[in-house]
């Protein structure tokens, strides 16, 4: 029979995110304490199990649908195993009745009708919610210097560094989700790697090193766009691009090295305005790039704008979700709004949008070319590319349709 222990939370008004609570519990009577981490913005569970090998699956499922945090004491190995198991459960079809099976052949014969799907994407983002809540269950303990006192742990301190900040000499241990842990790590790994981008020449001063918490540029669709879209004419002395939330800055390399003077990135998220900053300096560009905070424009006028925003018009439901949710279309208009004041004369704005949120059913194409007449544009040609990325080809994706039928475009726009 498990030991449960029951779990207080303290908000800690100063410390920075992600870890600002603090938790508090028993265990074989004696009280400990630890910071919660959690970047997707999960609360602390109400109540605690120590769990280690001896556990069953099964039991732990059940203890983990229920809410029932399970802080691993055995060994790590066996937790990452634990995980694993408990995604099997949750990914087990169960046998559907009669009734199910008939919606389900309804709803099939809807999206092959063309039936718009937002109402399924919002289901499926539940349905992975409610996943990612239950994997979420299996916890690790850190040291103060974020060490896993665990056999078979793996040596993390770097990576929760990266990732959280220094530990400092007033840290505290800390508790995370194993998935936390391991999202930690391989954004680590991608890191140190880089993802080869051969839009920037020839390998190996062709890598973007992607930071956690920074959408990494692992579709090349939208990079080669803008690598090869014809530059407008420049009348002025100076040609100066302008790249719109730059995020590791992969857009605005690749702006560097054509017929660019200056390239001037922007962001509002310190990671990507650091991941920004060291990749440029690493991949040491023949024109400069300065990279600034700013909300979407900085002051000035450029021949070429480019905006990536995220394709998605939904809540992301942590700040990790950032880059492919854009709630209320906020960037995207945003980016609208203010193009037209921003353009030098016979200057365009580069919208990198992908039309996966047009076959989701959550925007139409019709919304999208209202919003940009309404803002004193005009589209000036478009460049279509299709993804390539592994998901486009994989049937069993609930979204697969959607998917399938995507295709990312680079609108060309200019002032009316």
């Amino acid at each position: 029979m498990p030991t449960f222990f029951s779990v207080t939370s303290v908000a800690l008004a100063d410390t920075a995110a992600p870890a600002s609570t603090l938790i508090q519990w028993k265990e074989a009577g004696v009280e400990h304490s630890a910071l919660w981490r959690s970047e997707r913005g999960a609360q602390p569970p109400r109540r605690i199990v120590e769990a280690d090998d001896t556990m069953a699956a099964d039991t732990a499922y059940k203890l983990a649908c229920e809410g029932t945090g399970l802080l691993w004491r055995g060994d790590f190995q066996n937790a990452r195993q634990m995980v694993q198991a408990l995604a099997r459960r949750i990914d087990k079809p169960p046998k559907a009745s009669k009734l199910a099976r008939v919606k389900l052949k309804k709803a099939a014969d809807a999206a092959v009708a063309g039936v718009p799907a937002g109402q399924d994407f919002h289901l499926h983002r539940q349905a992975q919610s409610q996943r990612a809540r239950v994997l979420g269950m299996v916890l690790i303990e850190f040291g103060a210097d974020y060490g896993i006192d665990l056999r078979r742990a793996p040596d993390a301190k770097q990576a929760c560094i990266e990732a959280w900040g220094p530990a400092g000499e007033s840290a505290q241990p800390s508790v995370a989700s194993l998935r936390e842990l391991m999202g930690v790590i391989s954004a680590h790994e991608w890191r140190k790697k880089g993802v080869e981008i051969p839009a920037l020449g020839k390998a190996p001063n062709n890598r973007i090193h992607p930071h956690y918490g920074v959408f990494s540029p692992v579709r090349g669709e939208y990079v080669d766009l803008v690598a090869n879209a014809p530059l407008p004419a420049n009348p002025g002395s100076k040609y100066v691009a302008f790249d719109i939330g730059t995020g590791t800055g992969v857009l605005s390399a690749v702006l560097a090295l054509r017929e660019v003077d200056q390239v001037v990135a922007t962001d509002m998220d310190p990671r990507a305005l650091e991941c920004a900053r060291e990749n440029i300096y690493r991949l040491r560009l023949p024109n400069p790039v300065k990279v600034m905070q700013a909300d979407l424009f900085p002051e000035g006028l450029a021949s070429v704008i480019v905006c990536n925003p995220p394709w998605l018009p939904a809540r992301p439901s942590s700040p990790l979700e950032g880059a492919v949710y854009d709630e209320g279309s906020r960037m995207l208009l945003g980016f609208f709004k203010g193009l037209a004041s921003h353009l030098a004369p016979g200057g365009e704005g580069w919208l990198i949008l992908s039309d996966f949120a047009e076959h989701l059913g959550l925007r139409t194409r019709a919304e999208l070319l209202a919003a940009i007449k309404a803002n004193g544009l005009k589209v000036l040609g478009r460049i279509d590319a299709k993804p390539e990325h592994p998901k486009v080809a994989d049937e069993s994706n609930p979204l697969h349709k959607a998917r399938a039928a995507e295709v990312t475009s680079l609108w060309r726009l200019g002032a009316i």
